[in-house]
């Protein structure tokens, strides 16, 4: 498998800053003729067990760079006047590529990653009304070079997941994920969502052996 200069970097830093442990042992030979002498080395390198996940704004991790980033992102889709519910999708605006596009990516070294997206409900305007998440679609596109496409688990009211397939334990996939409304049902005119209380937050959680 061709691990990338990220992952190279990682695991580099890691043999660097965890314990390496290593030991001598000296011996004298004497006498006629040919001698030898032997010493010994024991090494230890530690590789940290880790699983990162970025959706939006966030980390660099191509250069091995991997951080905690509390900025979320909004994506906005706004219709036209008597376009709603004709079944012609909208684009989002907003989102770290702008236009409605994400930066996804996932990395690990401990076995296969679930991928699961959560909403606590349909998205809704505060008074009543709601639009169910299964009209947000996200189409995934390839990002970098040498890594997977990362799928993107599909949105809906509650919870749903995608299996990423590890290489020797490995996980190394990244994507543009681009967000569209589909625009199939005929809402009522309001802001729907934006805000944790109106349904308005999705969270992508990773999880590793």
């Amino acid at each position: 498998m061709n691990i990338s200069i990220a992952l190279k970097t990682l695991l580099g830093t890691a043999a660097l800053t965890l314990p390496l442990v290593a030991s001598a042992a000296s011996t004298v030979s004497t006498g006629a003729g040919a001698l030898t002498a032997s010493a010994t080395v024991n090494f230890t390198v530690v590789i940290p067990h880790f699983l990162y996940l970025r959706v939006g704004t966030g980390s660099s991790y191509t250069t091995g760079s991997l951080a905690t980033v509390a900025t979320p992102d909004l994506i906005t889709f706004t219709l036209a006047p008597g376009s709603v519910g004709n079944g012609t999708a909208v684009a989002g605006t907003g989102g770290d590529l702008a236009g409605g596009v994400e930066t996804a990516a996932v990395l690990g070294n401990g076995g296969n990653v679930t991928l699961t997206a959560t909403a606590t409900g349909a998205l809704s305007d505060g008074v009543g009304d709601t639009i169910p998440y299964t009209q947000i679609t996200t189409t995934a596109a390839a990002n970098t070079v040498g890594y997977a496409t990362l799928a993107a688990p599909p949105l809906s009211n509650t919870t749903s997941t995608e299996t990423i397939t590890a290489t020797n334990k490995i996980v190394q996939a990244d994507a543009k994920w681009t967000y569209s409304y589909a625009n199939t049902v005929a809402a009522p005119f309001g802001t729907y969502g934006g805000t944790t209380a109106n349904n308005g937050t999705v969270t992508y959680t990773a999880t590793m052996p």
